[in-house]
């Protein structure tokens, strides 16, 4: 098949390299323009585009595709069977959606109608979802809102944190891609009711809809008022960037664990371990805690524990402001800390 490819982020290059390996052939690529990021600022390509220069494909980086009517019409002169979409970035307006003859096609990172939007993975972290997956959409002008070719979840871990779980679902996405594109070819061409009644695909319901919506900085921050599992699911979710204050200095959150009993067979042995010792948790210390983001004990083994509106919360990995990531025994001489210094909420991200 002749396939344009659409996608931006290192999540939508396991698709690419897929379809490449698979014999299909590319006859272009379309991603996000150049971005200015890291500590110098650089003007850099994205993921995407970095490895279809590698590959030799031709790049396409429109600053709105809705926008840019010659652009629209140079791609609709490629020839291509069908558009496939991951994780681009911008919506696919009227025009090019009515353009390859087998439609576009979307991997998209949930169980649809769980989670439409642009952060399904972030979002079924911050949620506490025990399983999530990733469907193949046909696309059409709503927000992820069209029929569903294929769907395959997968369990998320207590443990797991955004980049690890995304690292998963791209895979799968490649996979399910690669799977669909015979059968999409198969059903063949013509209007697009038909196509897709021959595909016998799933039409989406309202029921269990969410929207997952744009994260802003102050997502970011950690509210020690909440209960140790809340926090511990905004540190993994949004992996790495929830933040705390540190005598004055941000410190972000890397990796947690809630030291939450009924979670016990879930958690690491140095977090079982902890909860195990009766003088590290007692209802005495946790009594000490002044406050929420308290500093209860200290393990060199796996962190600093810290009080919450409930259980207490092991911070096991963290990275004070100008400083490396640090974890156990290193992460507690990097911050200094004792028994009853207090982690605090940051008021300006």
């Amino acid at each position: 098949m002749k396939i344009l490819f659409w996608g931006t982020p290192a999540y939508a290059v396991p698709s690419l390299d897929a379809l490449v390996a698979a014999g299909h052939e590319l006859v272009g690529v379309v991603t996000q323009p150049d971005r200015r990021r890291g500590r110098g600022k650089d003007l850099l390509p994205s993921p995407v585009k970095a490895r279809a220069l590698e590959l030799g494909l031709p790049v396409f980086t429109p600053e709105r595709i809705r926008r840019e009517p010659e652009l629209q019409a140079r791609l609709g002169a490629l020839g291509a069977n069908v558009f496939v979409v991951v994780a681009f970035g911008q919506i696919l307006p009227p025009e090019v959606l009515a353009q390859p003859p087998l439609g576009c096609w979307n991997a998209h990172g949930s169980l649809l109608p769980r989670w439409r939007g642009a952060g399904p993975i972030q979002w079924c972290l911050l949620q506490g979802d025990s399983s999530t997956g990733v469907g193949i959409m046909a696309m059409e002008e709503g927000l992820d809102t069209g029929p569903v070719l294929l769907e395959r979840s997968i369990s998320i871990g207590l443990l797991e944190n955004a980049h690890q779980l995304g690292q998963r679902l791209a895979q799968l996405s490649a996979e399910l891609l690669v799977e669909a594109l015979p059968r999409i070819e198969a059903a063949g061409t013509g209007p697009e009711a038909e196509r897709l009644a021959r595909l016998g695909v799933r039409v989406q319901g309202e029921v269990g809809l969410s929207y997952a919506r744009m994260l802003s900085k102050d997502d970011l921050v950690v509210d020690w008022n909440q209960s140790a599992l809340e926090i511990h699911r905004r540190v993994m979710g949004l992996y790495p960037g929830a933040v705390t204050q540190w005598q004055g200095k941000r410190l972000k959150l890397l990796a947690s664990e809630p030291l939450v009993a009924r979670l016990a067979s879930q958690l690491s042995p140095e977090a079982r371990c902890l909860l195990a010792e009766p003088g590290v948790l007692s209802k005495e210390v946790l009594a000490a805690a002044d406050a929420p983001g308290t500093v209860l004990a200290l393990a060199a083994d796996a962190g600093l524990v810290v009080s919450t509106a409930g259980c207490p919360l092991l911070v096991r990995a963290a990275q004070l402001e100008g400083k490396s990531p640090a974890q156990g025994q290193s992460l507690l001489q990097q911050l200094v800390c004792k028994p009853g210094d207090r982690l605090c909420h940051l008021s300006r991200v």
